[in-house]
């Protein structure tokens, strides 16, 4: 399997569209291209009531995937969004590294 650049527990900033600014961790790799992250792209669902599944009707906010196109790894040392590269180490770990500042995420 290849090493992802963006992963679950990241914290990232959406960079495009209607929740542009929002920081947030990434909760869940939906598949290749899309990630939900917590308290970004929030919509808002009727739901009917299901006494068999012991379910409330009403309005219920939940978050739906994001293209990881739009969302960047957020760098705290720079206080801003990062693209990341991957290095080896010497010895022989592939890790994660900030473009800006060339610093590793998370050894």
């Amino acid at each position: 399997m290849t090493m992802r650049k963006i992963k679950k527990g990241d914290n990232v900033v959406v960079i495009a569209g209607r929740d542009k600014g929002k920081r947030g961790d990434v909760t869940q790799i939906v598949d290749a291209d899309h990630v939900v992250v917590a308290g970004v792209n929030q919509v808002k669902r009727h739901t009917r009531p299901n006494p068999m599944k012991n379910q409330q009707g009403g309005i219920v906010t939940k978050e739906t995937p994001i293209h990881v196109s739009n969302v960047a790894i957020w760098n705290p040392i720079t206080l801003k969004a990062d693209r990341i590269g991957f290095r080896k180490l010497d010895d022989g770990r592939k890790v994660r590294f900030y473009k800006s500042n060339k610093e590793v995420i998370g050894v």
